[in-house]
């Protein structure tokens, strides 16, 4: 992964988290706050879970790796985050549950780096 993509990839991710209305594809809020994802599998109707994530884009970026995996790069206006940023070792022909790992780890990854950026919460003031 090249450095420019990856700075690519947050700047979107960044401008996402600061449009609160934006709707992912593929992605839903529990009442309990947690974003999850899930997604068909091409010629069945089996759902595959993705994961549920503390962010909105981490479970995007999931549903973006996994579409990708199942359906190649033929659609990429189904995708959230364009151009997409794959992590190694992931492409097409995987296994339902090696996609669905792909898309888990893609996901929790991003889920990390938001987590990281956010400013700390100053607590002196409420003790």
């Amino acid at each position: 992964m090249s450095t420019s993509s990856d700075e690519c990839i947050h700047g979107q991710i960044v401008a996402a988290v600061a449009s609160t209305e934006r709707k992912y594809k593929g992605v839903r809020r529990r009442k309990w706050g947690k974003w999850v994802s899930e997604i068909r599998v091409p010629g069945t109707p089996e759902r595959l879970w993705l994961g549920s994530y503390a962010t909105a884009e981490a479970a995007a970026v999931a549903h973006d790796v996994a579409i990708y995996c199942l359906r190649g790069n033929s659609s990429p206006q189904n995708l959230n985050f364009h151009p997409l940023q794959l992590p190694p070792g992931v492409g097409m022909r995987l296994s339902p549950r090696s996609v669905q790992r792909a898309a888990s780890d893609a996901g929790l990854a991003t889920d990390a780096r938001l987590i990281d950026s956010r400013p700390a919460v100053v607590l002196h003031d409420y003790l």
